[in-house]
């Protein structure tokens, strides 16, 4: 699970950052790659505009995926499901040209691998980035009630017809973001929106033939009060093809303390 609704632009987001410093992402431009980023839950395409626009500087082309119910759009949660978050990505995927570089954060690591299983020859490499790597048959809820060590175990909170879910507003950062700058903070706070829960529940379907042969890659946080570094671990030790892995000493949001790091292990996943 993921980190409160960003509903602000990169314009505002640089301006109430002081971490963000200069473009320049310490690894030379290489050849020209598409990734598409996928937001997780409680989340936004917003928040990765900051490594979209480092991406961009450093030659790369970037496509952000906006998921129903998320960020300003208000489909009604009860008519979502992980099919839907599949089938947004796949259009995404459809409007460009060659394979893609497709990168899940925490939720969206269910979704990339519903994508994948759905259309593995426009997929180059799938990148988990802090995500739930999904076996065959599991949904998040099996993988995040694995979770021990996750701060959001106690802090969810249903809403009465159960079709979204909450967290309590004196988790969120701890359990988010708690590397993030103060302004940042205050911004993922203010912003925050209640969660499909439907998608949550929903199980994907995997086989060997499709999302098992494709090479991917996990980045790990290695301070995430979400998914906990023991769960990526968990997962990563039984997923097909993980060919190799990476680190970042930051929260679960990456892309909002560390963007210039983040950037720099993209660009190498995507030589």
């Amino acid at each position: 699970m993921l980190f409160a609704s960003m509903l602000f632009t990169a314009k505002t987001f640089l301006g109430l950052t002081t971490f963000a410093g200069t473009l320049n992402t310490g690894v030379e431009n290489s050849a020209s790659r598409t990734y598409v980023l996928v937001h997780g839950a409680w989340s936004s395409s917003a928040g990765l505009e900051q490594v979209k626009e480092r991406l961009e500087k450093a030659g790369q082309k970037v496509i952000l995926v906006s998921l129903p119910g998320h960020g300003t759009d208000q489909t009604p949660p009860g008519t979502l499901t992980m099919d839907v978050y599949r089938d947004k990505t796949i259009e995404a995927i459809n409007a460009v040209q060659g394979k893609v570089i497709l990168v899940g954060h925490s939720m969206a690591g269910i979704v990339i691998s519903a994508v994948a299983e759905k259309i593995p020859n426009r997929i180059d490499k799938l990148v988990y980035l802090a995500a739930y790597l999904p076996a065959d048959g599991q949904s998040l809820l099996d993988l995040a009630t694995t979770d021990k060590e996750s701060y959001l175990g106690n802090a969810l909170i249903p809403s009465e017809d159960h079709s979204t879910i909450g967290v309590k507003t004196e988790v969120i950062v701890p359990a988010f973001c708690q590397d993030a700058p103060d302004g940042v903070k205050s911004v993922v706070v203010s912003t925050f929106r209640v969660e499909p829960a439907i998608p949550l529940t929903n199980k994907v379907s995997l086989t060997a033939a499709n999302f098992g042969r494709l090479p991917k890659y996990y980045i790990h946080t290695l301070q995430d009060h979400t998914v906990s570094p023991a769960l990526q671990q968990r997962m990563v030790a039984t997923a097909p093809h993980v060919v190799k892995e990476y680190s970042l000493d930051s929260s679960h949001t990456p892309f909002l303390s560390m963007p210039d790091q983040l950037v720099d292990v993209l660009l190498k996943i995507g030589k």
